[in-house]
């Protein structure tokens, strides 16, 4: 059954991520790159052409994504398959994201907005203006770009990805990671993360304390980012400027002070309620 790694784009999924495919993917604990293979993006063109959906007609994949997700779990059968997303969960021209026969909880990791637009604009090479304007607007990612052709993602604005998520508390299907909690106490924050997986898919598992303390070693921001430097990131943009660097801005220099107020105050009063209730403000 799936467990979704759901999060606005920017707001820490990729560190996640690489802890849940340390732990629950190697023998050891020790992360490298090619971890990240065993937990994939949903949607991805390709799952929607190994079932014969026609990629260059969107609502036709809108359409299938349930029976996509009826294979991976036919595939995987009461195994945990970890999916990353960044779509909001929103119905799209009718149909739904996902439901409750497929899911078997959701992971959503969300990030001070003012904390984004830094990452944001350097992963996407934007101004910080179109950044901030991104995350609060009705958005979608993907498509033909630059002679790519990316899978398109209904993400939502920041706050709309982060409410819909929220639908799955009714069944005690929710996991809520801040990403400033995870930066700052990694092993708490994991080993709470790894105690719900275990409890929603009903599993009397013990934590293996030697993997886990050898994840949170081999998944700290200074050493993702060396490791970025030794190899290629997969994930890292290609722009007509070179490669973009993905592990460029840690916790405590994520470039906000560089942020203009104008555009700090426009989240703020935009996002107030969000940010209110995540005691962001």
């Amino acid at each position: 059954m799936i467990v979704w790694l759901a999060s606005y784009p920017k707001s820490g999924n990729t560190l996640l991520r690489s802890m849940l495919s340390a732990y629950f993917f190697s023998e050891d604990g020790n992360f490298n790159f090619n971890l990240l293979n065993n937990i994939k993006q949903f949607p991805n063109n390709a799952l929607f052409e190994n079932i014969g959906i026609d990629i260059n007609n969107e609502n036709e994949v809108v359409k299938n994504y349930i029976k996509a997700q009826v294979e991976i779990n036919k595939r995987d059968g009461n195994s945990i398959r970890f999916l990353k997303t960044h779509s909001a969960l929103h119905d799209i021209n009718g149909y739904p994201f996902t439901d409750l026969k497929n899911t078997l909880g959701v992971i959503y990791i969300v990030r001070d907005p003012r904390k984004i637009i830094n990452s944001y604009a350097n992963h996407s090479n934007i101004s910080l203006v179109n950044a901030t304007n991104r995350i609060l607007e009705v958005s979608r990612l993907g498509g033909k770009t630059e002679k790519k052709d990316k899978t398109i993602i209904h993400s939502g604005s920041w706050s709309s990805n982060y409410n819909s998520w929220k639908e799955f508390k009714k069944a005690n299907k929710y996991f809520l990671v801040k990403y400033e909690d995870l930066v700052e106490d990694p092993e708490g924050i994991f080993t709470s993360v790894i105690k719900f997986i275990y409890k929603i898919a009903n599993k009397n598992i013990p934590i293996d304390i030697k993997k886990l303390k050898n994840t949170i070693n081999t998944t700290s921001f200074e050493y993702l980012q060396n490791l970025e430097k030794k190899n290629t990131f997969p994930e890292s943009s290609n722009t007509k400027k070179g490669e973009v660097k993905f592990f460029k801005y840690g916790l405590q220099n994520d470039g906000k002070q560089n942020v203009p107020l104008e555009l700090k105050e426009s989240i703020e009063k935009t996002l107030v309620k969000e940010m209110s209730e995540l005691e962001y403000l």
